[in-house]
């Protein structure tokens, strides 16, 4: 079982298949998830600020015995830490929940408040040693070509919903030039099952001997596209590793492109978010 790796836009390898911690509960349960995963073989944890979880993902990489230069830490700062004076204090209180001295990858979580500070600030950040990649979640349209136009380091990743059967086509073209790799939540449909079980899936389920799952991952990681899927449970977080052992041929990747335009999942706009979110100050 080999991890496969993507060079980023700044030069840093990223491990392409993680564990995210969204929605998992608590520092004891992520910690718990977290230290079973890296014992697999997992070398990429995806947290944040907004899950209350970041001592959990900290506490199982310092007991996991591994290097901290091998596994790669992505948090994500909310809206109430944005700005040039706010976010430089934000990333250390990050580094001190992580009990890390860096952060692999740190996104800006969503595409509201004073995000145009937030990005300088994190560009400081990068020259002082305290982050080593930056980039963007849940961005598009106007407020994500202020930043392209702004950052004198551009985002390295795009953090987004990203599955069969909503590909992000469009916005993988217009980040094409900068070399912003694309990152999947979602990268499941949210467990449709619809989506897992599409005809396609089953027929090369068979073929290979895997889960409709796995090859739906597997699709992902031939995409070029990051994953990290969450989950809990020991035997989905062994079997969702278990997709370097075989390939895609491409005309089978064709055949799960044709299901993009299906549908998309999450449907809240940006006022909606910004309503919704706008006012919530996650905790230290």
């Amino acid at each position: 079982m080999t991890q496969t790796y993507l060079t980023l836009n700044d030069g840093h390898r990223i491990p392409q298949f993680g564990l995210g911690v969204y929605q998992i509960d608590g520092d004891a349960a992520t910690e718990q998830a977290v230290a079973a995963a890296l014992k697999l073989g997992y070398r990429h944890i995806d947290t944040a600020h907004a899950y209350q979880n970041e001592r959990g993902v900290g506490a199982a990489v310092k007991k996991s015995g591994l290097n901290r230069d091998e596994i790669w830490l992505t948090s994500k700062l909310w809206p109430s830490d944005y700005g040039l004076e706010k976010t430089p204090v934000a990333i250390d209180k990050m580094l001190t929940r992580l009990d890390t001295d860096y952060i692999d990858l740190l996104l800006l979580h969503q595409q509201f408040g004073d995000y145009v500070g937030a990005w300088q600030a994190m560009e400081q950040a990068v020259k002082a040693g305290k982050v080593r990649s930056i980039g963007l979640s849940n961005f598009d349209g106007d407020r994500l070509d202020k930043i392209l136009t702004i950052a004198t380091i551009k985002p390295a990743v795009m953090q987004v919903e990203l599955h069969p059967y909503f590909q992000q086509r469009p916005l993988k073209a217009k980040l094409a030039p900068y070399g912003t790799k694309m990152e999947s939540w979602y990268p499941l449909g949210h467990g449709d099952a619809g989506l897992i079980n599409e005809p396609i899936f089953t027929e090369l389920g068979r073929k290979y001997g895997k889960s409709n799952v796995q090859v739906m991952l597997r699709w992902h990681l031939q995409s070029g596209t990051i994953v990290f899927p969450k989950t809990t449970n020991p035997d989905h977080l062994r079997a969702n590793f278990d997709v370097f052992d075989f390939s895609l041929t491409p005309a089978e990747m064709a055949k799960i492109d044709v299901l993009d335009g299906t549908k998309r999942y999450y449907h809240v706009s940006l006022a909606q978010a910004e309503q919704q979110f706008g006012a919530w100050v996650p905790a230290d």
